[in-house]
């Protein structure tokens, strides 16, 4: 194999830090992936992190990065905005309209990070795309 070939892909799209331009990340999202069983739960996790990157800073902008291989898709959303509060997993009440977004990402990916940046955060989701890999032994792949 030539050292420069590569079995991944990766795509990156910079959207206005706006809230009608989530809608927009989730339908390139399933654009790209609509022929992988990931779609679904990766249109759902870019809804809940650009919704947090456009809700919970101050960002002008959010870049969007998906890499597919073989074995992974992986989703990072990266904001350019500072916030008081560096996004966390908390429990939210049965009353509360807002406060399950990553909880829903934890649930869908076997692997949440965030890494703080210079400018604001980058929220990172990772899904293998084989059930022996899922984080609650479900029986089909992402």
């Amino acid at each position: 194999m030539d050292e420069y070939t590569s079995m991944g892909r990766v795509w990156e799209l910079l959207l206005p830090g706006l809230p009608e331009e989530v809608s927009r990340a989730r339908r390139w999202t399933r654009d790209l992936l609509h022929d992988t069983p990931c779609a679904d739960d990766a249109a759902l996790i870019v809804t809940e992190l650009g919704a947090n990157a456009v809700t919970h800073t101050t960002s002008p902008a959010f870049r969007l990065t998906i890499t597919r291989t073989a074995e992974a898709i992986t989703i990072a959303v990266t904001d350019t905005g500072s916030s008081d509060t560096s996004p966390r997993l908390y429990q939210a009440d049965d009353h509360s309209t807002h406060g399950r977004g990553l909880s829903i990402v934890t649930t869908l990916a076997a692997q949440l990070t965030v890494t703080p940046t210079p400018q604001g955060h980058t929220v990172t989701a990772h899904l293998p795309t084989e059930a022996t890999h899922r984080p609650c032994a479900l029986t089909r792949s992402c």
